[in-house]
């Protein structure tokens, strides 16, 4: 699967960059800045992880389907010095999905999900 690369000169694109990649460095803007205006899920994940590669397809998915109105950062964890992300947020297995509204973390679920769930747990959270 290719992901495109975030551009930070663009936030306000519905939704041609609703899945990005993003780091340490990035995060405070990419996600919980981002966060005021949207629903941004966190997908910390690991190449070597199993579960990782069963979920990362069904988010590839789902999220498109919001246009916009919830968007994913994928957080590759053995990158650069990306685990701190994960020590900051308490995640202990991968992958764990993180979902900020309003600058605060607010859910997270850990473990592959299927698409009702991911649905469930986005839709939940979106503005009435």
């Amino acid at each position: 699967m290719t992901l495109q690369h975030h551009d930070h000169a663009h936030h306000d694109v519905v939704c041609d960059k609703c899945i990005f990649d993003t780091d340490v460095h990035h995060f405070e803007v990419d996600v919980v800045e981002a966060s005021r205006s949207r629903i941004v899920l966190v997908d910390l994940w690991a190449d070597w992880c199993g579960p990782c590669h069963f979920l990362s397809p069904v988010l590839a998915k789902v999220i498109p389907e919001y246009a916009g109105k919830a968007v994913l950062a994928k957080v590759e964890v053995d990158e650069d010095d990306n685990m701190k992300i994960a020590g900051r947020y308490g995640a202990r297995g991968f992958p764990t999905v993180l979902l900020f509204v309003n600058r605060e973390m607010v859910d997270r679920f850990h473990g592959a999900k299927p698409e009702h769930f991911v649905r469930e747990f986005i839709d939940k959270h979106l503005p009435a």
